[in-house]
């Protein structure tokens, strides 16, 4: 109710209210002092005062009428600037508000459609540096490939291929000794089972290194179906997925979203302990949002376990504005996690 009483309208009525008043005191001060100086036969207590009441009373009647009637058309303006700033704030940067007055309030719906433009201008030079980025990024990939196949060569000859030759020779040693000497085989077996152990660690470390992470040319909804799938052999959580086809995004873009998405489900997979798990991705007008979000157990902004997903949401916020989105998350202990993000097209 304060709050109400604080808007334009009931200020205008304020102030036609305060005027009132002056005038009243004014008006009482004046026939007060010509009754008692004058004394007029036409003028009494009695007249003054009826005077005085019945000004009031119309007074503020009309200040009610006048205040709501004349605040009627700048309380329209500014809630279409309120409007206007929401829009922008929500990422919406096509809107515009136009005004036929040539006032102080139509200047600042100028200077707000000016911003409005300014950041257009710079999300379409954030996806075009994103998109550029992304070519960068082809030609480099090629060259680090050739790279990265000859450390993979270099680090199966060294560990791998070591492991397994030495297991191979202790096997052979074992087997000549097996009926002479148990004990000493029996040492032996175990060695071999600790070097069997390394080499399946060792290797399950480089196939590791040697997962896919990026879209390889394929569309996005598909990319994403391919992650759940595989996602669902290794754990048992359920995914509940709405993803529109033809979302009609540039490649960097789909590759931001992309990696977004596995960075988001990484976390969720480590710190969350969540069974359900859901993935909304959909177009609306000229904006795609992406939803994801978890029934795990939560975080709060200043536990250790915020700390440890710090990074994974900082990464996913820098490729969301990167590409000119908005990024937002919401968590709390116990409640599972919720992740928002708008892409302007």
């Amino acid at each position: 109710m304060l709050k109400r009483l604080n808007s334009i309208r009931y200020t205008y009525i304020r102030s036609h209210l305060y005027g009132v008043f002056l005038t009243a005191v004014t008006l009482l001060a004046i026939l007060l002092s010509i009754f008692v100086l004058i004394e007029p036969t036409w003028l009494n207590a009695s007249n003054i005062l009826v005077f005085v009441l019945l000004y009031v009373f119309l007074s503020v009647i009309i200040s009610f009428y006048v205040g709501f009637k004349s605040s009627t058309d700048i309380k329209d303006r500014m809630d279409y600037l309120s409007v206007f700033i929401t829009q922008l704030s929500r990422g919406n940067y096509t809107s515009r508000d136009y005004f036929n007055e040539d006032d102080e309030i139509a200047r600042i719906g100028n200077e707000l459609n000016e911003l409005a433009e300014k950041l257009q201008n710079q999300v379409k030079s954030l996806q075009r540096m994103a998109d550029e980025k992304a070519d960068f990024a082809k030609t480099a990939h090629k060259a680090a490939t050739i790279e990265e196949r000859q450390r993979l060569a270099r680090d199966l000859h060294d560990a791998v291929s070591q492991q397994l030759f030495a297991l191979a020779m202790m096997s052979q040693a074992t087997l000549r000794i097996f009926d002479k000497s148990p004990d000493q085989a029996k040492e032996q077996m175990e060695e071999m089972s600790n070097t069997a152990l390394k080499a399946q660690v060792e290797m399950r470390a480089l196939l590791l290194h040697l997962r896919p992470v990026h879209l390889s040319g394929e569309p996005l909804d598909k990319g994403i179906y391919q992650l759940i799938d595989e996602l669902k052999q290794k754990c048992q959580i359920e995914f509940r997925l709405m993803i529109d086809e033809l979302l009609d995004l540039s490649e960097a873009t789909e590759e931001h979203l992309f990696r977004i998405i596995q960075e988001a489900l990484s976390n969720i997979l480590r710190h969350a302990n969540a069974t359900v798990v859901t993935l909304e991705l959909t177009k609306k007008k000229n904006e795609v949002f992406l939803h994801i979000s978890d029934n795990g157990i939560g975080f709060a902004l200043e536990t250790d376990q915020a700390k440890k997903t710090s990074y994974g949401l900082k990464t996913m916020k820098e490729r969301t504005e990167e590409i000119g989105g908005i990024f937002a998350v919401r968590s709390k202990q116990g409640e599972g996690t919720y992740i928002n993000i708008r892409i302007p097209l």
